[in-house]
């Protein structure tokens, strides 16, 4: 689905990703994990186009680098940023149907609006009113689900986690699984291990602006050093 070999990006003259590979498989949740600094959001923007790449970002056989980012978006791949971008003037259904494609309808794709309202009620109760009223949670659950409206075939989630409270953690967990259920491939930005290794099939560790490690969760438990000298504080 997606392969990455040999990127590199750069803000300024700093080189952030210094040759990182990886590959993502179809329907396949694939978590990216390290300390906060070490290029992991770099690396979505990078495939994305946010950021300029040097080296190969394959998707579905196809060279992404030097694409816009509406254009790679346009090809099935979808990105939830790190700061949960949501229209605070529109309302909650107007930004979910904002996530279709030129052309689509809802419905047409794996998901629609209706599934997004099953899956949180919260935001079916707060369809029509503005966007910058709801919570820090509900706007993490507004953002994923409306990428997910646009029917992408790989999503890029960057810390869904980040400040939310535990049961809207749990939530987040259980909407991956059910994204990967449906055939969506996901590669996973988070630096809480425990729903990571609970819903990886595979992580990959990065320091320094490149993969130190790669392997099942369970591999990851069985590396101690691993854990030690790149993901803990």
């Amino acid at each position: 689905m997606l392969k990455v070999r040999d990127l590199n990006a750069w803000y300024g003259k700093s080189h952030i990703l210094q040759g990182v590979n990886f590959e993502v498989g179809e329907g396949e949740i694939v978590s990216l994990l390290g300390r906060n600094g070490v290029g992991r959001s770099t690396t979505c923007k990078a495939i994305i186009g946010e950021v300029e790449p040097a080296g190969e970002v394959e998707f579905q056989g196809r060279n992404l680098v030097g694409m816009k980012p509406y254009e790679i978006a346009q090809l099935g791949i979808g990105y939830v940023p790190e700061n949960r971008d949501i229209f605070p003037g529109l309302t909650t259904r107007q930004n979910l149907l904002l996530g279709l494609k030129p052309g689509q309808k809802d419905g047409e794709g794996r998901w629609s609006m209706q599934d997004m309202f099953d899956m949180f009620s919260n935001l079916q109760e707060r369809a029509d009113v503005d966007a910058a009223v709801l919570s820090g949670g509900e706007k993490q659950m507004l953002t994923m689900c409306r990428t997910l409206m646009g029917d992408p075939q790989i999503i890029m989630i960057d810390e869904p986690t980040e400040g939310l409270a535990p049961k809207i953690v749990q939530q987040v967990g259980e909407l991956l699984e059910q994204i990967a259920e449906r055939g969506v491939s996901i590669l996973l930005v988070e630096q809480k291990l425990t729903i990571a290794m609970k819903v990886s099939s595979r992580v990959y560790v990065m320091g320094h602006g490149r993969i130190v490690f790669q392997g099942a969760p369970a591999d990851l438990d069985d590396n101690p050093d691993i854990k030690r000298e790149w993901l803990e504080v």
